[in-house]
Order: structure tokens, then sequence, then C-alpha cells
């Protein structure tokens, strides 16, 4: 970020001593992330910036830094912040307190049901925020031609929003295979566009090489370590992954590594407020990586440095003079124990509450009639049929050949072996499409759980054991627009209302986590064993994720991208 000729003049003259710094850290110990070094001295910031580092009395503000050690602010990488379902203001406060003070920002799940409004919101959220909300252009609303989105966002509303946020990338290009064939606006929205955001589960060999081509940089899908080293040689930034459905920490920690760390960089993705609450943010990846015996140097530089360069963002990832005053402060470097948070100077801890509220265009956007259970029954004469198997913590789906109980021309679910009803509606008032399908791995033992969080199309998806149990819980999700629902015996034992556009809650964090730590209790009760039952069922719509998927328009292939002939 370029400072006018009167900020340098600030920055110069705090820098020499001879203008009082806004803070000083005193006695601190900052780790270097040039070397790994540590060195204790003051840190003297001015106007948001870091004006120098050594012997540094004159601040108005001094916070005691002796026996805390200061790194940069951490940086995710990639994220969805509809996910969080939080608006920006009360998502700010909770990241901020985990040491995230800059977080790349993909709006597509709001751009997928209010279309480019869900730019103009985001970018004026950003202008608002403390933290660093970077905001890129979404690249596929919708995602594929093979669902019904509530909106769609074209290469030439894509060259406007280019124009007006130049400094904006092209944000996660999930439609490979469109890229791959050639598709005319694929291409048209990558041309704008030298820095394009990746979205490769499982790609490799001349695929691979095709993406990179075409301006593919990252990639934050990788499941298997030799996935992402076979990225890493191509060239492509690999985002380590830790959400709340989607875990792959562990399986990449080899990555780790200090010749590495250049090229690797941490996000969440989707991650629930009542885990980085109960579990933590990048600040807990970065606890993990080491207890694991990861090199600290490799995984603080993964967590700030080379994820703000990779973004191009060259003002921030390093404690050093000029640059964002975007500190953390440990009590424990290697169990990254977090005391204080500076975003652009100022203490996370004494910013007022945010008054971020959403435009009332956001509000009633479940559009779709009410259903009946006849609405769900499933026509077929045939016992064998594709059934999706999901597993905890992967958006990887199975593909699986099962026997189902068939009556009178209908095929049934069959709980007894873990084999659901699943159901996809669609909820934006376009056709009132409902797919149909079946799922193994949920453990539900009675009952239905239904959301209107189904990537990236945010339809209605539930899965249930009855097709009454299915309607009560889609009706209930009509009727408090949008949001998460647990019903039994036909009665709604537990919900989560998300007013704003069927993906946000309007209300505060704390709140939020009560009643939804009250959803999930309701969820395991019906017997699911998924840790995280509506993050994965949110999933279990988006077809651009291997293998097997659901859409409002039936089961889809995400292998061979087609649906499926009714079975």
């Amino acid at each position: 970020m370029k400072h006018s000729a009167e900020q340098k003049k600030r920055l110069i003259g705090c820098a020499l001593g001879n203008i009082e710094a806004d803070l000083i850290i005193s006695g601190v110990n900052v780790f270097h992330l040039t070397d790994g070094s540590t060195e204790k001295c003051d840190i003297a910031v001015i106007d948001g910036k870091i004006a120098g580092l050594g012997c540094y009395s004159r601040g108005k503000t001094v916070i005691d830094g002796t026996d805390l050690f200061a790194v940069p602010g951490f940086v995710d990488s990639h994220v969805h912040l509809e996910s969080s379902h939080l608006l920006p203001g009360e998502y700010e406060k909770l990241v901020l307190a985990h040491g995230v003070t800059t977080a790349i920002c993909d709006p597509h799940e709001l751009a997928n049901v209010v279309g480019e409004k869900a730019f103009e919101f985001f970018f004026s959220a950003a202008e608002k925020l403390s933290m660093s909300l970077i905001v890129n252009l979404s690249s596929c609303v919708p995602a594929t031609g093979f669902e019904t989105a509530g909106a769609e966002v074209d290469s030439v509303t894509i060259r406007k929003w280019k124009e007006l946020h130049p400094e904006s990338t092209l944000a996660e290009l999930m439609n490979v295979p469109g890229l791959l064939f050639g598709d005319e606006e694929v291409l048209a929205k990558a041309a704008l566009f030298d820095h394009i955001d990746g979205h490769c589960p499982l790609i490799s060999g001349k695929e691979l090489n095709a993406c990179a081509a075409a301006g593919v940089v990252n990639c934050h899908e990788s499941t298997l370590y030799a996935e992402a080293a076979e990225k890493l040689r191509r060239g492509i930034q690999v985002f380590i992954r830790e959400g709340s459905a989607a875990k792959n920490l562990d399986t990449l920690l080899p990555l780790i590594t200090l010749e590495n760390s250049p090229f690797i960089s941490f996000c969440t993705d989707d991650i629930s407020p009542l885990e980085i609450v109960t579990s933590g943010h990048i600040d807990s990846m970065i606890r993990r990586a080491i207890a694991s015996g990861a090199n600290p140097l490799a995984v603080y530089r993964t967590a700030s440095w080379s994820g703000a360069k990779h973004a191009g963002l060259n003002d921030r990832g390093l404690l050093a003079p000029g640059r964002r005053a975007d500190i953390v402060l440990l009590s424990d470097l290697e169990k990254c124990i977090i005391k204080e948070v500076i975003v652009s100077g100022k203490q996370a801890s004494t910013l007022p509450d945010s008054t971020l509220k959403a435009p009332e265009e956001f509000y009633n956007s479940v559009k779709c009639q009410k259903v009946t259970a006849d609405d769900f029954t499933v026509r077929s004469g045939k016992t064998e049929t594709f059934v999706i198997g999901v597993e905890s913590g992967s958006l990887i789906t199975e593909k699986l050949m099962r026997k189902l109980p068939v009556k009178d021309g209908k095929k049934y679910a069959d709980p007894a072996n873990d084999i659901l009803k699943a159901a996809v509606i669609e909820r934006h008032g376009k056709n009132g499409n409902i797919g149909l399908g079946f799922v193994h791995g949920s453990g539900i033992k009675s009952g239905a759980l239904a959301t209107t969080v189904a990537h990236d199309s945010h339809n209605i998806c539930v899965i249930g054991t009855t097709d009454e149990d299915i309607a009560a819980a889609v009706n209930a999700l009509i009727q408090q627009q949008g949001g998460l629902v647990v019903v039994q015996n036909g009665q709604v034992t537990a919900a989560l209302p998300f007013p704003v556009a069927g993906l946000f809650t309007d209300c505060k964090t704390e709140e939020f986590n009560s009643r939804l730590q009250k959803v999930m209790t309701a969820a395991a009760g019906t017997g699911c064993t998924l840790q995280e039952p509506f993050q994965q069922l949110s999933f279990l719509a988006l077809p651009v994720i291997p293998h097997l998927k659901l859409t409002d328009k039936g089961v889809f292939d995400a292998d061979i991208f087609q649906h499926v002939p009714e079975n």
C-alpha cells in the first residue's frame, strides 16, 4: 500500500524517535519470519504501520511485552465468510480473537442467492471493518449448469466489477470441466485475470498442467499428500485446509517444511463459529503443526507471510518497518497462546461492536411451496440403486451400489443399514425441482435433518428416515425462512433460523453458538454420527467435488459430470 508524502514523513519521524508513536509494545520478543531469530526490542507503531523496531519510549499507548512473543497477524488464505453464518462485523470480532487479521473472501455463497448484490455488500462491509477482508470476484454463480441457483453472474458482470475493483482476483474456479473443455463463458471470465483461485480436487497429470497454464495459481482442495506435492511441483500454491467438514491438516502435515513454506498457506474454507470458539482457527493449526514436529519458522510463515505474499499483500506478513501493524502477542510461541491482537495498529480487544446489517432485500429468500410426504416418493421397480457414501471430515463422497426395499413400485430408505433418503428442493422460486436420492454413512436412526445451506446453489437439502419427517423438516425451513432444522416423529426438536438469504443469522455470536449447540445436540439425538452433520449435509449438493452428489435435478456423477439415469 502506498503512503502519502505526509504519511511517509510521520513514519520516518517516528522511526527516528522524533515523533511520538501511537502505540509502543515494549520489551517484546519479536519472532522474525525472515531467518527464525528472536529479537527482544520495542515495536513503535504510528498511523497503523510499524515505524521501527529497537529502543522506543515515546508512545501514547504502551503495552508491556515482557515475556511475550510477537508474530505477524495470521492470514486465512481462502474462506467463504457465509459459512460462519455470521454477518461481517460479528465474524471479524470472532476471528480477530484468534489472531486472524486478514481473510481472503470468496462471496459466491451469497452471490448464488442474490447475485452481484453480494459483491456490493461484501465490498461495502470490507471498508468498514478493522481487519482486512480481501474480496475476490466469484467465478461460479452458479457453480455448474446441473443445478438451479438463485442468480447468475456472467463474464460481462465480472468485467464490470473487475473495472470497479482492479485489485480483485478471480475466486475459486470450480468448473474445472468447463475450463478443460473450453467453455466460452468460463474462458471469458478466466481471460480477465492473471491470478485465478483454483478448485482442483484429485486433478493431476495433463489436466493439472492445463489448469496451471490457464492461470490457476492455488488450490485448497488437496486431500492426499501426493496430490498436494504434485501441485507444488506445478507451481500451484497449496492452501492446507482445516474447516468443519473438510479436515486436511493431518494428512498434509509433512508438506510444512522450510523449503515448502513460501509455497503453502493455511485456510479454513468453511468453518463453524462454534468450532472456532471451542477448538480455534488458524491458531489451532499452528499449535497442532508444531506439536506434530513441524519447524516453528515454517509454520508461522505458512500462517502469515506466505499467504500474504501469494495474495500480493506485500504490506504485511513480516514485523518490519513500513509494514501494516497486524501483530499477535503470544505468551507461548510453540503453543500459540494468544494474549493480545493488534490490527492495523489498534488493540482488537478495544474495538467497538460492529453495527453492520444486511439489506432488507436479503430477507425472505426461501420462495418454494410447502411439500407433502408424497413429494418424496421414489418410484422404481429395481432394488439396486446408486447411493451416496459420506464420511465425517471429508467432502469427497463415494459412489456406492446398494439394494433397497421396494414395495408397490416404490423404493424406500433402509435406516437399519444406514441408508437414508435424501432430497434437494429448489428454493429460489425458479422451477420447483425436487431431486431425490439415497445416502449412506450418517448413522441417523430416526428423524430428519434439513438446511438451506447447500453449496453452492443453496437449495434446501434434507436427509431422513421417512418421507413424513423429511416433509416436516422442509416445511419448517420454509416457515422460518432458512437455517437448520431437526425433526423426529414429525415434530421439530430443534431449529436455528438463517433469515438473511437463508445463510446468515442476524444475532450475536454468543447467542448463535448457544442455539447451534442445541441443534447439534438434537442432531446427535437422531443417532447421527457425523461430527459436523449440517456442514456435511451442505456439501452433499456440490457437484464439483467427487464422486456422487445430489442436486435439485437429480443424482449427479461428478466423475463424468452428468446426472445418472433413474434407477
